[in-house]
């Protein structure tokens, strides 16, 4: 059975790949797929803080897994509430035509969008990063 530990460090090693992922994306001017793979970062980094506490990491909003997080550790996250709700915004409109009134979802990103997202990310990771050391 994997100590708890290892299985956070799994998935923050995920969350860093899926960063660098998102910023390769972002040079490329993929700008709906970075941003969906900084909520992706960002959901698996919250997995971790989970997984570190013992907790189980069910669920896609980052939001609501950094809120578990916060009510199982005693921590306060109230400085990445803001940056979770506005990644957990990526999960379905940078992938899917439907859940945009029309066009396609790339065509309603940009640099300045995705940049944002890779902040947020980043932003969450450091935390993690900190909180896991």
């Amino acid at each position: 059975r994997m100590r708890r530990s290892d299985e956070a460090k799994r998935w923050f090693s995920e969350a860093e790949w899926d960063l660098e992922s998102a910023r390769i994306l972002h040079e490329s001017r993929r700008y709906n797929s970075s941003a969906f793979l900084c909520q992706q970062s960002a959901e698996k980094c919250a997995k971790a803080l989970l997984y570190s506490v013992g907790e189980s990491p069910f669920g896609h909003s980052v939001l609501e897994l950094l809120e578990r997080f916060g009510e199982a550790s005693g921590k306060d996250l109230s400085e990445l509430r803001s940056l979770a709700a506005e990644l957990d915004r990526h999960y379905i409109p940078a992938r899917y035509p439907n859940a945009i009134p029309s066009g396609s979802p790339h065509e309603y990103y940009d640099q300045i969008v995705s940049q944002r997202a890779l902040q947020y990310a980043a932003r969450i990771l450091d935390y993690a990063r900190r909180h896991l050391a």
